[in-house]
Order: structure tokens, then sequence, then C-alpha cells
């Protein structure tokens, strides 16, 4: 299965598109340890762009990844969450929440992953709601973009993920 789904505006500049090679990055995690996406071919991986630690409709999302990383974990998938935030401000928040997957600090420079992604919101300094599915061979498989304010929907993950399985 190849999904793209983009928000209501339409296509937004400089976000991949399904089937093409995801743009690589280094990103340090909350606990100040480099993760680099091509690092991790031969699994799949999702990569969830988020505005803000601590912001409700944030926590909750990345609350259902937590509450069902078996989903994740039955597709060979690891979960990158990727903010603007900073390390030291991610680690408090996965302690706080309980996250065990890796959030990434899109910090310095101001959000440079998001932009490469085309989710990142220069004027407000912040990441989009965007989540980019990645083969184990790192090929875009599903690509959503959400406006701020409307969550991002668990079962289409878990369908995108099914749909690498079967592939």
């Amino acid at each position: 299965m190849t999904h793209t789904r983009l928000n209501p505006s339409g296509v937004r500049p400089g976000v991949p598109v399904v089937g093409q090679e995801a743009p690589d990055f280094e990103l340090v995690n909350q606990f100040g340890e480099p993760v680099r996406l091509s690092e991790l071919r031969g699994r799949n991986v999702v990569v969830v762009f988020y505005p803000f630690a601590f912001s409700g409709i944030c926590t909750g999302e990345l609350c259902e990844l937590r509450d069902n990383l078996g989903i994740f974990e039955h597709a060979n998938a690891t979960v990158l969450g990727v903010s603007v935030d900073s390390k030291f401000a991610l680690r408090a928040y996965a302690e706080k929440e309980g996250y065990e997957f890796d959030l990434l600090a899109d910090f310095w420079p101001h959000g440079e992953v998001a932009e490469k992604y085309g989710v990142f919101d220069a004027a407000t300094g912040m990441s989009l709601r965007g989540t980019f599915i990645i083969d184990a061979a790192g090929i875009v498989r599903y690509v959503v973009v959400n406006p701020r304010g409307q969550a991002r929907d668990l079962a289409e993950y878990r369908e995108a993920l099914s749909a690498l399985g079967q592939a």
C-alpha cells in the first residue's frame, strides 16, 4: 500500500512523496545520543513530526503510540518522534509520559529536519503534524500531513504498516 494524505490546502512544497527515498538526517534523542535515519535500514521507520512536547494534542498522539507499540514492533518498525524542542525538554517529556521510543530534538539549526520533510512552519517556529512511514530500504511508503489542531489516525498507521508486511 502506498498512501499520501495531505492537509486540505493541498500539496505542501518539499514534502517527500511516496516512492521517493527518504531524506537522511541525524538528530540527538532525549539522552543526547545521535540517531541517523540511514543507520536504521533493514527496519521500517515511522517518523512522527509534532509541534511541541507537553502540548495537548501532541501528548495524546504520542501516548497512543506508546500504548500501541506492539503494532510497530510486530511490523519491525522503529518509531521516531521529532519536534523542535531541546533534548532536555524531550527527556523530561519522555520520563513524564513513559515514552520508550526515541524523541529527537530538531532544535538547532531550528527545524532543519522538519524543513527537509516540508513540515516546518517558519511563521510559528514549529513542525506541522507530519508522519512518514519509511520501508526497510529507506523508501517513503506513507505520508500524512495534518493541519494544526487535527490529530492523526492510528488506524491509518496500522493499515500502512500491514501493507508493508505484505509487500
